[in-house]
């Protein structure tokens, strides 16, 4: 694989489909989808399958992990929140809203949860 080729997963099905075509005796290259395509040109260059990595989780609060734990940070949120409209920041104001919106949302799924 060149530096400037992509990987054969991040192909486009027409990407594919020109790499596909360069292989003696396969038929049919047109009908193939892409991960008939993705198969037989890995078979064919010998590329064996590799485990997919685990993605790492993106919550950024794993340790709120109770609805009274959460509330608390709403509570703190909606403080800072109207310092924030004492200073008339309206940037401020808006993140932590979103903050806000987004634990609350948290809150209702843990409670469904439960």
């Amino acid at each position: 694989m060149t530096e400037k080729q992509k990987p054969l997963d991040k192909m486009t099905v027409k990407e594919l489909r020109e790499i596909a075509m360069e292989i003696p005796g396969l038929t049919g290259v047109h009908a193939m989808k892409k991960a008939e395509l993705l198969e037989t040109i890995k078979k064919e260059k010998g590329i064996t399958e590799e485990a997919p990595k685990k993605k790492s989780s993106k919550k950024k609060h794993p340790e709120l992990v109770t609805v009274a734990d959460l509330k608390k940070k709403i509570d703190e949120l909606r403080q800072k929140k109207q310092e924030a409209m004492e200073k008339k920041d309206k940037k401020l104001v808006t993140i932590y809203r979103r903050r806000i919106n987004r634990l609350k949302k948290r809150t209702r799924k843990l409670a469904e949860a439960s």
